[in-house]
C-alpha cells in the first residue's frame, strides 16, 4: 500500500514537472517589460528617440516602436485603438473624452514638457529679428513681401513653409491667430520638419515653421548640422510686440514666457492596467525623462530648473 501511495506521489510530481515552463510569465506585460507600440507626433521626433533609447537601455525586456506621424494621423490611431499612448501637443477634446468613457475608458494626459514653435530663415537673409506682429501679419496675409518688414529686403516675395498639412503646428498657428479656414496662398507644406530646413536652405525668400526640439539640442551633431544652415528667428514678446527686446525659442525664455510660441507637450494614455505605457509615462516624467527634456533645450513639466539672467546677443 505505501509503494503504491509513493508511486501515485511519483507520477504526480513528474506530471507537475513536465507541466512547468521556466519561461511562464517572461512575456507577461509589466511597466518594464513586453511589446507595444506608441504614436508621436513628428514634430517630437527626436525628443522622442533620446527617451526611448536610454529607457530601453535600462529595462532590456522593454520594446517600444514608435510610429512617427502627424498629429492628426497620431490621434486617428489613439482613437481606432492602434496605439494606447500618444506623445503630442494637444489635449483630448470633450467629445474625444466622452467616446472614450461611453466605452469604460479613462485616458490620462500628462505634461512632460514645454515646447515652442520656431520660425527660422535663410542664411543670407539680414531680417533675422521680426515683431510679434510681423510674424502674425504674415500668416493673415497681411505680410506678403519682405521689403514690407524692412524696405531694403529685396528677397522679393515671402514663401511659408510648414512641417505637414496635418501637423501640430499649422493647427497651433491656425488657432493663435485665429486664420480660419485657409491659410493665404504663400503658405506650403512638405512632409517633414527636416524637410522644412531643407527647403529654406535653398530658398532665401522662404520662412519655416518647426518645432523647437529640432534645433535647441546644441550638443547633439544632428541639431548642429541644422543650426549651420539656417538662422532662427528672434521674435518680440506678444505684451511688448513694438518693444526693443527680441527673444528666440530658447529654454530660458520658453521657461520665462518671453517667447511668445509656447505649447506643452503631453503624453496621453489610455492603458486600463499598470503596463509599459505607463511604465515608460511615469519613466518620462521622473527625473531621467525630466533631464532629458532639459538637454535637448526644451522645459522640463515635473522638475525645477534655475533661470541665469545673461545678455541676449542676437
Amino acid at each position: 500500500m505505501k509503494s503504491k501511495i509513493w508511486i501515485a506521489g511519483l507520477v504526480a510530481l513528474l506530471t507537475v514537472s513536465c507541466n512547468y515552463d521556466p519561461r511562464a510569465g517572461i512575456n507577461e506585460e509589466t511597466p518594464t517589460r513586453g511589446n507595444i507600440k506608441i504614436g508621436v507626433d513628428e514634430s517630437f521626433y527626436l525628443l522622442s528617440e533620446a527617451h526611448l533609447a536610454v529607457f530601453q537601455s535600462i529595462y532590456e525586456n522593454a520594446h517600444i516602436k514608435p510610429l512617427y506621424k502627424p498629429e492628426l494621423d497620431v490621434l486617428n490611431d489613439f482613437l481606432n485603438d492602434s496605439i494606447r499612448l500618444m506623445v503630442t501637443s494637444r489635449k483630448l477634446t470633450t467629445e474625444e473624452l466622452e467616446y472614450f468613457k461611453s466605452r469604460n475608458i479613462f485616458p490620462q494626459t500628462v505634461t512632460i514638457a514645454y515646447d515652442g514653435i520656431a520660425f527660422i530663415v535663410n542664411k543670407t537673409n539680414k531680417d533675422s529679428l521680426i515683431r510679434y506682429n510681423q510674424i502674425r501679419d504674415i500668416f493673415l496675409g497681411k505680410i506678403d513681401n519682405w521689403n514690407k518688414i524692412n524696405p531694403k529686403n529685396t528677397n522679393g516675395a515671402i514663401k511659408v513653409v510648414f512641417d505637414n498639412i496635418k501637423s501640430s503646428n499649422v493647427r497651433y498657428l491656425n488657432e493663435k491667430f485665429k486664420v480660419g479656414s485657409k491659410f493665404p496662398k504663400y503658405c506650403y507644406s512638405v512632409n517633414t520638419n527636416e524637410e522644412v530646413i531643407n527647403y529654406v536652405e535653398k530658398n532665401k525668400n522662404a520662412i519655416g515653421v518647426l518645432s523647437v526640439n529640432w534645433i535647441s539640442d546644441k550638443d547633439d551633431s544632428i541639431t548642429r548640422g541644422f543650426l549651420k544652415r539656417i538662422k532662427v528667428v528672434g521674435v518680440t514678446p506678444e505684451n511688448d510686440p513694438e518693444g526693443p527686446e527680441y527673444t528666440k525659442p530658447y529654454a530660458g525664455f520658453i521657461a520665462e514666457k518671453s517667447y511668445p510660441f509656447i505649447r506643452e507637450v503631453y503624453m496621453i494614455n489610455r492603458e486600463s492596467f499598470s503596463g509599459l505605457g505607463s511604465g515608460y509615462l511615469q519613466w518620462v516624467t521622473a527625473d531621467q525623462g525630466q533631464r532629458i527634456v532639459l538637454k535637448m533645450g526644451m522645459v522640463p513639466a515635473t522638475m525645477p530648473i534655475r533661470l541665469i539672467k545673461t545678455k541676449s546677443n542676437f
